[in-house]
């Protein structure tokens, strides 16, 4: 199977650390086909970056998702999930919420821990829109963005570790999503120094999209929007029927 890994920020090196750990995690059953956002942040760590990623997301599916069986959109807030599900033919699957639905039947009170503070009301609201909330007993962050975590990982260790020490400390939580797709690989690390299981987003995503596109799947009625200004092949995509090189297929 081929899975599109869609990164909707502007890291290469994040889409390229992400691509060299997914196949492992897969235990080789798909190709993942690399694809970062042509446009918007390197790194979401604010509204409006975000706001910008769930364009870049469209943009990308747009351009390179063909012939893919699914996708894993590879940011932990899932810019434009909802949208790329509206116009893919195939299974989109977010790291956010498969992070969540992993942590449900494990663990009554989990705990999100990311870098990046303005990520914690953005996460709350995304989690409650995804009717994910219940179980969710904090969100921690640490003040490193996902950015400067990829950079220099091991500097971010300590600050990760008393986050996650403190959800279970203080927040009662039983397991803790370390979320975010330049944090791929620092579960394992941390996990010796937190006494609730640590779950990797990322490592969560994958077994998700690998399932997804193993599941049969009815695709949803295809979009057409006449629009101005947009990339060539997300307008193409999104052409009404009927119209010149517009047919949805």
């Amino acid at each position: 199977m081929r899975i599109l890994l869609l990164n909707p920020n502007t890291s290469d090196a994040v889409t390229a650390l992400v691509t060299d750990r997914v196949a492992a995690m897969a235990g080789g059953t798909a190709t993942f086909v690399p694809a970062t956002a042509r446009f918007g942040a390197a790194y979401i760590a604010s509204r409006a970056a975000l706001a910008i990623a769930g364009h870049a997301a469209l943009d990308a599916f747009a351009e390179h998702g063909h012939g893919c069986d699914a996708v894993l959109l590879a940011c932990f807030g899932d810019p434009g999930l909802l949208a790329l599900r509206e116009i893919a033919p195939v299974p989109v699957v977010g790291m956010l919420e498969a992070a969540c639905r992993a942590a449900q039947p494990v663990a009554s009170r989990y705990a999100i821990v990311t870098g990046g503070a303005l990520w914690k009301p953005m996460l709350a609201e995304a989690v409650a829109g995804l009717g994910l909330g219940d179980g969710l007993a904090s969100i921690r962050t640490i003040e490193r963005t996902g950015g400067e975590i990829a950079k220099d990982p091991e500097a971010a260790l300590p600050d990760l570790a008393a986050a996650c020490r403190a959800c279970v400390d203080h927040d009662q939580a039983e397991a803790i999503i370390l979320g975010g797709a330049a944090l791929v690989g620092l579960a394992s690390l941390l996990q010796p120094q937190v006494s609730v299981p640590i779950l990797c987003s990322v490592e969560t995503g994958v077994h998700a999209v690998v399932a997804a596109a193993r599941a049969p799947y009815r695709r949803p009625p295809a979009v057409a929007l006449e629009t101005v200004g947009l990339g060539n092949a997300l307008a193409a995509l999104l052409m009404p029927r009927g119209a010149a090189g517009g047919e949805i297929e």
